[in-house]
């Protein structure tokens, strides 16, 4: 005889809050990642070409969880994007790299 008293969870309707300054985003071109056992700390940088300071504009801390399931996420996108428009190319010099010539 099935267990009645188990429920199904219900779904629950997220509304996401976008401000408009956040709306605009922030390019970046450098990302610094850190971990602990707890906790994934992600840095994005802008680094503009011949300069010697970078600027953080934007941290994320995350669970590692929840880092997993955006890797997966990126990837996922990453595959989509390159059926569409190609293979992106990740060669070449990173932006920090420049600095030091």
């Amino acid at each position: 005889m099935p267990d009645e008293t188990k429920k199904t969870p219900e779904k629950v309707n997220i509304q996401i809050q976008l401000d408009e300054e956040i709306a605009q985003g922030a390019y970046v071109n450098l990302a610094m990642v850190n971990h602990s056992e707890t906790e994934f700390t992600i840095d994005f940088i802008y680094v503009q070409p011949q300069q010697p300071k970078a600027k953080v504009r934007a941290r994320i801390i995350s669970s590692p969880k929840h880092t997993k399931r955006l890797i997966a996420a990126l990837t996922d996108n990453l595959v989509k994007y390159e059926k569409r428009f190609g293979q992106v190319e990740a060669s070449g010099p990173l932006p920090h790299e420049e600095l030091l010539h």
